[in-house]
């Protein structure tokens, strides 16, 4: 009777204990998937490095499953600049790809860290949404040159954080080869 009387109190103590989040002898919680990182170069835009920079750090503010990382060695996103044609990036959505980064749309007006982010926007997976507002990362130069947003606003985030879910890129979705 005394065993039992005991085994009661155990199981009230844990019953109570566990809600508070006292510390009890349980087994692990499995913990978060880690996000999956993709490795980015600027080496071949040297006047934009700033800016590309930032772009990143933006996408890393705003989602969690994928993070933007420079590294030149492992660069599976490659930015470079030229000097006509319209920025655009050349991925497969999935976190390769090549970005172009126009200098005559940062002389005619457009914002270099709007442009980067963009660009890795599209290597994160996200199409061109040039109808949208400023607000919106992926419109582009749609809202012209005074729009200077450089950060995604809640649905590009949530398309990212969906594609890239518990660290891996979502099948499914495929951004065109060439988008600008």
């Amino acid at each position: 009777m005394h065993a039992r009387g005991f085994r009661r109190i155990a199981a009230l103590a844990m019953a109570t204990a566990a809600p508070l989040g006292f510390g009890l002898a349980t087994a692990p919680a499995a913990s978060a998937a880690a996000a999956t990182t993709v490795y980015y170069s600027s080496a071949g835009a040297p006047d934009y490095v700033a800016q590309i920079d930032q772009g990143a750090a933006n996408w890393n503010a705003a989602v969690s499953d994928v993070q933007l990382v420079k590294d030149e060695g492992k660069a599976t996103v490659k930015i470079h600049e030229v000097t006509s044609g319209g920025s655009y990036t050349q991925t497969d959505g999935h976190g390769n790809g090549d970005v172009y980064l126009d200098t005559s749309q940062v002389a005619e007006g457009y914002d270099p860290t709007r442009i980067a982010a963009h660009e890795l926007g599209h290597n994160l997976g996200l199409p061109d949404h040039y109808e949208g507002p400023c607000t919106e990362l992926m419109s582009g130069h749609g809202p012209g040159t005074s729009c200077t947003n450089a950060k995604p606003d809640a649905q590009e985030t949530a398309k990212v954080q969906q594609l890239w879910a518990n660290g891996v890129r979502a099948a499914g979705t495929r951004v065109t080869t060439t988008v600008y």
